[in-house]
């Protein structure tokens, strides 16, 4: 690892079952080639996320599908860390999951609420099983004009793949007043990307653009973490020692 390249931590528990993390190698070997983006990427397993300083240093958070974590926790703290301290951060299927359980509980103030499929019995769920399992289903995004996600897709209308069965339901309100933009939708007008304005890029979703195509193309949100990780690289390189 060279102290100018840019580093990107892979957060969650790699599994050659998750298609998603089998694509990753794919889409780094992609984007070097294709587009001159070299990332260093490392996974970050779940219990080791939660360490102090776990993905800090690093110029890119990715947390990847494959839920339930073995650790939510670690997974929560490094959204926080990745929030927080500015570092370019994707989150796709549950890390948009993830990405609003951390913020309501952080940002909100909402520190009870919970993910059905941790803890199905709780009293204040805010990620419930969606009516209709979206799992191995394509279906259309529409993307608010304006948003940093229609930037990074270019076109205010998409077609995505999914392979999740929750999403998000309450406190979406309480969510949006405390500074978080729901910027997609499906076509009866649930929450499909979330991002964060004021953020160098911090930007989720429910879909998993990592499975987009045969993987030698990267999504265009796929591209934009590299391109936002590099710009950090060249920020870090910039600064003085000391």
């Amino acid at each position: 690892m060279t102290d100018s390249a840019a580093r990107i931590a892979l957060v969650g528990d790699r599994s050659p079952s998750v298609v998603s993390h089998t694509r990753v190698p794919l889409l780094l070997d992609a984007l070097a080639e294709r587009d001159r983006l070299v990332l260093d990427a490392y996974w970050i397993p779940s219990e080791d996320a939660g360490a102090e300083g776990a993905v800090s240093g690093f110029d890119a958070v990715w947390v990847l599908p494959g839920s339930p974590y073995r650790s939510e926790e670690g997974v929560l703290k490094a959204i926080r860390t990745a929030r927080v301290e500015g570092i370019p951060f994707l989150g796709t299927c549950a890390g948009l999951q993830h990405a609003l359980l951390e913020y309501a509980r952080n940002v909100c103030g909402l520190t009870r609420v919970a993910h059905a499929e941790t803890d199905p019995d709780a009293e204040d769920l805010l990620i419930e099983p969606l009516a209709c399992s979206l799992v191995g289903h394509e279906a259309v995004v529409v993307v608010e004009p304006g948003s940093l996600a229609q930037s990074v897709i270019g076109s205010e209308r998409t077609v995505e793949r999914y392979f999740c069965a929750y999403g998000p339901s309450r406190h979406l309100d309480t969510l949006r007043a405390h500074g978080m933009r729901f910027s997609g939708y499906d076509e009866d007008g649930h929450v499909r990307i979330a991002e964060l304005p004021g953020h160098p890029f911090f930007l989720a979703s429910l879909f998993q653009p990592e499975l987009s195509g045969d993987g030698s193309r990267p999504h265009p949100m796929v591209r934009a973490l590299a391109r936002a990780a590099v710009a950090h690289a060249a920020l870090r390189e910039a600064q003085p020692a000391g």
